[in-house]
């Protein structure tokens, strides 16, 4: 890894510390934890920024020019605004857009993989319907991703969940 390429990840790492302090997951933990799994499931180094800052425009008051102050390149601007999902897009657009953009793939590939995993799935008894949802469209999201379906497959499958 370059010297610049390390330094970049802990500016990345530097900025979701700040603006993801004292958020917490649906478990209490500190979500940071989330985003650090995340990172270190991506193997290049703009994805780890990507990675680690995947939710940041999304879920903080963080914006474009916050990244780019903090000496971070534009495209980890352009990738993180392909990750972050638009309410006037619907999931499955939303997934096909991010699609075109490898480093955009990898990352919410291994985000889908860690919300999914066994051991922080949640499956409350008074939301049973909506927790199988989200389950059902992060499987075949992460389905599509690998391209083990097609785009028909997947939005018709995703249609069918909606």
């Amino acid at each position: 890894m370059q010297p610049s390429e390390a330094i970049a990840i802990e500016s990345a790492l530097a900025l979701a510390t700040r603006f993801h302090n004292q958020q917490r997951d649906s478990d209490g933990d500190p979500y940071i934890l989330h985003l650090l799994r995340v990172m270190l499931a991506c193997k290049s180094p703009l994805a780890k920024q990507a990675g680690v800052l995947h939710d940041l425009l999304e879920d903080t008051s963080a914006t474009t020019q916050d990244i780019l102050d903090a000496g971070l390149s534009q495209p980890l601007v352009n990738t993180l605004k392909l990750l972050t999902h638009s309410h006037d897009l619907s999931y499955a657009q939303y997934i096909m857009n991010l699609a075109e953009d490898p480093v955009a793939t990898e990352v919410k590939m291994a985000d889908l993989q860690d919300n999914y995993r066994i051991d922080r799935v949640k499956y409350r008894s008074d939301f049973t319907s909506h927790d199988a949802l989200r389950l059902q469209r992060y499987i075949l999201s992460h389905r599509f991703l690998r391209n083990e379906i097609d785009r028909e497959a997947y939005t018709l499958a995703m249609q069918n969940l909606e």
